[in-house]
């Protein structure tokens, strides 16, 4: 509801200081501040002075309007003049005349709220509003009366009196502008001090962030450093364990049996702890080696089946669901029956009764999607995201019966991601839980080519000559081999290796790169440059962490690489297709 509190007509020179003195005082018993009724008075007075000057006359009117949450000062000067020219000119700023036509209706608009001009051939009206949005409490029907009541008493001075109000109001205008100009300086330098702490802080934070970069290179090569030390002696006591459990040298009773399989089952336990070590420490230095080939989830679910039958207990059924509908995929199939090993021995781990299934599906995107569902003890909504942390493990009523070391699932997101893929989990407790493993059924970059026709294991007796530093993964190499029906002369050093192989019929080389005279590395190339030796075929079986470019220099020389984790799987079947290779070569062997 809008309250009209005082009109006056605009005649003369007089008025318009009349009209600034009266629109003032109506402002200060409103509410509005100081500053405020400043601001209102000179923008009326501007805007009346033009209706004088220029339209030769008009009126002047104010009200009130609101109530007392929020009110607002309206101020409308009405002139019967010929119109402003050029108006959108004159409100932009664009437009100057000789008289300074268009600057009191420019700095009106920015001292109040809002200005509303509308002009044209029959005279101009200006609106204008100052908005008062601290709360009064006096009510709007008071305030109105209380205002008339003060303009009847009021005696306006004259344009000397408004004059000196002016230079009053301009010295308090000054003084708070110096007031807010020291405030300023006060403020910058506050804030310099602030910027320099701020750019201290990025230094100090580029310092610990360069320390823990320098501190993670420092664990990776410690990771892979330490885990190559322990694989060469874990790798010779399993291969060792394995040729005892073959009876190669005779029979065991049932007690030496039971102690030599504890043996390997404790070796290989801390074989895949390494592994695992090896892997994280890969994956952090960007440089695992992902070997894509072609195969079918048919044929993965029956390898796991074969290689997780010895992990179900009583009263556990292990169920793998035929993959029907799922074409062949591409990706490592070593990496993916690594996540889905784990995912399942977890399960068995963590599941007295019931049962724990494994399928596969074909989901949109051409996305193959693997879930390990059990029916064990659940994990709590809180531990769903840790678990996939490394070393930790949830405490509950079966953690205390299950080995492990919390870097299984730590691991198993990392190679999800080093494939493409993702893994996740859900689960209640009490009902069980179900793990996905999903990947693109065909990997970006991959390389089909995975199969090899490979010679039989026994055949007439061939010389093959090991070279290798450490004396029991010497001697599991050599009684693998020659269980195998190969004559193996063996020697500890480079250059005994050099000489054996130039002055005896070698047709195979089994190398170790950690050598203590001569590297691996240059031993191959001394091997190829030589004439007696340069077509001999040469294995290499270490334990060593490859980089890719230490393996682009290998494969250019050797013909195979044989982790020494998997020497006693390995070992034999690569020394057999470097001899097949090397006959393949020679015309009189056809």
């Amino acid at each position: 509801m809008i309250d009209i509190v005082d009109r006056m007509p605009l005649a003369s020179e007089q008025d318009v200081v009349a009209a600034r003195q009266r629109v003032r005082t109506i402002a200060a018993l409103a509410g509005f501040d100081a500053q405020d009724q400043a601001r209102v008075a000179t923008a009326v007075s501007e805007i009346a002075r033009n209706a004088v000057r220029y339209a030769h006359g008009g009126h002047i009117e104010f009200a009130l309007d609101g109530d007392t949450s929020c009110r607002a000062l309206e101020v409308r000067v009405t002139d019967e003049g010929p119109g402003i020219r050029d108006l959108r000119a004159v409100l932009d700023g664009a437009y100057r005349s000789g008289s300074g036509t268009g600057l009191g209706l420019v700095g009106a608009r920015r001292l109040m709220d809002h200005c509303d001009i509308d002009s044209d051939a029959r005279g101009t009206r200006v609106t204008m509003t100052k908005i008062l949005a601290a709360r009064q409490d006096v009510p709007m029907e008071a305030c109105v009366e209380r205002i008339h009541e003060a303009l009847a008493r009021a005696r306006l001075g004259g344009p000397v009196d408004e004059s000196r109000q002016q230079q009053r109001e301009l010295l308090v205008a000054l003084a708070e502008a110096r007031e807010r100009g020291e405030q300023l300086v006060q403020l910058n330098r506050e804030l310099e001090d602030t910027n320099r702490g701020v750019v201290a802080l990025y230094a100090e934070l580029d310092e610990k962030a360069l320390r823990l970069r320098q501190a993670d290179e420092t664990k990776s090569r410690f990771l892979s450093s330490i885990s190559h030390e322990f694989r060469t002696p874990l790798n010779s006591i399993r291969a060792l364990a394995g040729l005892l459990l073959g009876r190669v040298d005779g029979p065991l009773n049932e007690e030496q049996a039971h102690q030599v399989e504890l043996i390997r089952t404790a070796a290989n336990d801390l074989g895949e702890l390494v592994e695992d070590l090896l892997d994280i420490g890969r994956i952090e230095a960007g440089k695992l080696d992902i070997h894509d080939g072609q195969f079918t989830a048919e044929n993965l679910f029956s390898a796991l089946r074969g290689m997780l039958r010895p992990l179900m207990g009583e009263g556990v059924a292990l169920r793998f669901e035929a993959p029907d509908g799922v074409p062949p995929i591409v990706s490592d199939e070593g990496k993916v029956a690594q996540i889905l090993r784990n995912f399942i021995s977890n399960a068995l781990k963590f599941t007295e009764r019931g049962t724990v299934s494994v399928r596969v599906q074909l989901m949109q995107g051409d996305i193959v999607e693997f879930v390990v569902a059990d029916t064990g003890i659940g994990i709590a909504p809180e531990d769903q995201e840790r678990i996939f942390e490394e070393f930790v493990q949830v405490r509950g009523p079966l953690q205390r019966r299950a080995k492990g070391s919390g870097l299984g699932l730590a691991l198993c997101r990392r190679l999800a991601g080093a494939l493409g893929g993702s893994v996740r989990v859900e689960s209640r407790i009490g009902e069980g839980s179900r793990f996905y493993l999903s990947l693109p059924r065909l990997r970006t970059g991959a390389d089909d080519d995975v199969s090899e026709d490979r010679p039989s294991r026994k055949r007439a007796p061939i010389p093959v000559l090991i070279v290798e530093d450490d004396a029991p993964a010497r001697y599991a190499s050599r009684r693998l081999l020659e269980d195998a029906g190969f004559v193996v002369n063996e020697t500890a050093t480079a250059e005994a290796g050099l000489q054996a192989a130039a002055a005896s019929d070698v047709a195979v080389i089994v190398l170790d790169l950690g050598l203590p005279d001569l590297d691996g590395f240059a031993m191959l190339e001394r091997l190829a440059t030589a004439t007696p030796t340069r077509d001999i075929p040469v294995v290499i079986c270490t334990s060593r962490v490859l980089s890719g470019a230490e393996r682009d220099r290998l494969v250019t020389r050797a013909f195979r690489i044989v982790d020494k984790g998997d020497m006693q799987a390995q070992l034999v079947d690569a020394t057999n297709a470097a001899l097949a290779h090397a006959l393949a070569g020679r015309p009189e062997a056809a």
